[in-house]
C-alpha cells in the first residue's frame, strides 16, 4: 500500500508538471524575429537536490546555412527539483530579433528562463530561455525534452554555453 501511495503521488506530480509545461512552452506562431537554426543538447543525468540542480551539457548548433557549431555548457535549475533523472536530449529553435547580426559562436553566453518537467520512467520537460552574450538570442523549445527517471521539477533555468575546444 505504501508503494502504491508513493507511485500515485509521483504520477500526480508528473501530471501537474506536464500541465505547467503547457504554459511554459510558447506557441510557434508567437515567435517573431530571425530563425538562426536548431540547438540540440545532450544533458547528463543526475540527482535533483530539492531546491536545484546543475548538469553538464554537450551541444551542437545546426545553423540554417548547414554549418554546425559545437558548445559545452551547464544547465542549472533553481526551484523544485526532486528525484533522479537519466541523460536527456533537449532541442531549441534559436532566434534573434529581425536585423540582429550574429557572428561565429554567437550562442556563447548565459541564458535564463523558466523550466518544468516530470518523469516516472519516461518523462517530459521544457526550458524556454533568453540571453547569450548579446542578451538578444531566444531559445524556444522545439521538441519536448525527453528524459528518463523518477523526477519532478519546476522553476528557473540557467544555461551557460561556451565554444567547445
Amino acid at each position: 500500500m505504501k508503494n502504491f501511495r508513493k507511485t500515485a503521488s509521483l504520477a500526480i506530480a508528473a501530471a501537474m508538471s506536464t500541465a505547467m509545461l503547457a504554459s511554459v512552452v510558447p506557441a510557434q506562431a508567437e515567435v517573431t524575429g530571425t530563425r538562426l537554426g536548431v540547438l540540440t543538447c545532450d544533458v547528463e543525468g543526475g540527482l535533483g537536490l530539492l531546491i536545484g540542480s546543475s548538469k553538464e551539457a554537450i551541444c551542437a548548433f545546426e545553423l540554417n546555412d548547414g554549418g554546425v557549431e559545437e558548445y559545452t555548457g551547464t544547465l542549472g535549475k533553481l526551484g523544485l527539483d526532486i528525484g533522479v533523472s537519466g541523460e536527456s536530449v533537449i532541442q531549441w529553435i534559436v532566434y534573434t530579433p529581425q536585423g540582429q547580426e550574429t557572428g561565429q559562436y554567437a550562442l556563447a553566453g548565459t541564458y535564463v528562463g523558466v523550466s518544468a518537467g516530470g518523469a516516472i520512467g519516461i518523462g517530459l520537460g521544457a526550458n524556454a530561455l533568453v540571453g547569450g552574450s548579446t542578451k538578444k538570442i531566444g531559445l524556444q523549445p522545439f521538441s519536448i525534452e525527453g528524459k528518463t527517471g523518477i523526477n519532478i521539477s519546476a522553476g528557473l533555468a540557467r544555461l551557460s554555453l561556451e565554444a567547445a575546444k
